[in-house]
């Protein structure tokens, strides 16, 4: 996709260079009966010598016809018609350098093109749409590295979709991950889409030694993005919970796997009576749970009371429990505001939600979690 609005960007370059390179040979046909002599002359001597090449010549007969007194609205419009022509042909000039950038990309010289960067940055010509050209260039050459580093340096935080997929295309091929995740982080930040998401979210699936809670979290922002879309995601994230003692939120999951007419049959059947059962288990002995909870310690069983209140969508109920559980003191400090921002966030409390995913510093793993539901908090 990148390559097609880059190459119809550089096509539309090169139809624009062309229309001014015409506009300066069509004034001896049309407009020269419009003009005195004495200014027409000199052009027509400027067109003549601009196509043998001698351009430095070329532009004097155009200062001459510029110099002539009291020139009409329409002898001002053929001199710079005639000037822009000769920029064109010389190569030189904005117009001449954004010639040269466009034909070099056209002929597929795309050093040359790289190259054609530094002047259009001279004459004041370098643009965005002339950067992801040149950007692109890179990338045909084959010099991955070059490309990412070129976008990195030069687009900051204007860099649109198309660059950024492009970012993200050379960063992988050069094997440079972080420039990778970087490009797709701000994609999904961005634009939101669900397939940068389920790109995202992949790759952090990957990161090795995760734990069980650890993967339910990458399943459950698969479920807030649109992104979990087969049995198998459903019955996964549905029995993590299960196994994490969080039955109401596996029934949630299940129920919304039928509703998508994703989950069927008889397995799906026996996973929604399960975690029915343990749900209404869960609730009789809530009133007790809470009250261990409070004699604890630590504040762990209380943050844990509080995540299965989330699941069942009491986000009140949930955030005063993890906030007395983090009061009291809890064995993991991240694992805690985790929780805590999903509450947040569940509350619709979006820049406290941030605010504490921010604050996870702690184990590598976690902060890769932590991080992916910041950036959910941030794009919603």
């Amino acid at each position: 996709m990148f390559s097609r609005s880059i190459r119809a960007a550089t096509i539309a370059l090169a139809i624009g260079t062309a229309t001014v390179a015409a506009a300066g040979v069509a004034f001896v046909g049309t407009a020269e009966a419009a003009i005195r002599s004495v200014v027409g002359k000199p052009l027509t001597e400027a067109k003549s010598l601009a196509a043998s090449g001698s351009y430095s010549a070329a532009l004097a007969r155009v200062n001459a016809a510029e110099a002539v007194g009291g020139l009409t609205a329409e002898e001002k419009s053929v001199i710079s018609a005639m000037r822009q022509y000769i920029e064109v042909k010389s190569g030189t000039g904005a117009l001449g350098v954004k010639a040269k950038f466009a034909n070099d990309y056209n002929a597929r010289r795309y050093r040359e093109v790289i190259n054609d960067g530094e002047s259009l940055r001279k004459n004041g010509a370098l643009d965005g749409n002339s950067m992801q050209v040149i950007a692109q260039a890179y990338y045909l050459l084959g010099d991955y590295h070059g490309c990412s580093h070129y976008i990195m340096n030069n687009f900051g935080s204007g860099a649109g979709e198309g660059v950024l997929q492009l970012q993200m295309r050379c960063a992988y091929e050069s094997q440079d991950n972080e420039a990778m995740r970087t490009a797709l982080e701000t994609l999904v930040a961005r634009t939101n889409k669900a397939e940068y998401w389920s790109q995202l979210l992949s790759t952090a699936q990957g990161t090795k030694g995760l734990s069980d809670h650890q993967t339910l979290d990458i399943y459950r922002l698969r479920l807030l993005t649109n992104t979990l879309s087969k049995s198998d995601d459903y019955n996964l994230l549905a029995q993590l919970a299960l196994q994490l003692g969080l039955a109401a939120e596996a029934q949630n999951v299940v129920q919304k796997g039928i509703a998508a007419k994703v989950l069927t049959g008889d397995r799906t059947t026996r996973l929604l009576t399960m975690a029915k059962g343990q749900t209404a288990a869960n609730a009789a002995a809530n009133a007790a749970a809470i009250t261990a909870a409070n004699a604890a310690a630590s504040g762990d069983a209380l943050v844990k009371l509080g995540e299965d209140a989330w699941g069942q969508g009491r986000a009140a109920d949930a955030l005063k429990l993890i906030q007395a559980g983090m009061a009291k003191g809890v064995t993991d400090k991240d694992n805690a505001l985790i929780r805590l921002g999903a509450t947040y966030l569940s509350a619709g409390q979006r820049d406290q939600a941030a605010r504490a995913f921010d604050k996870a510093d702690g184990d590598s793993k976690q902060k890769i979690i932590a991080h992916l539901w910041s950036i959910y908090a941030h794009s919603h």
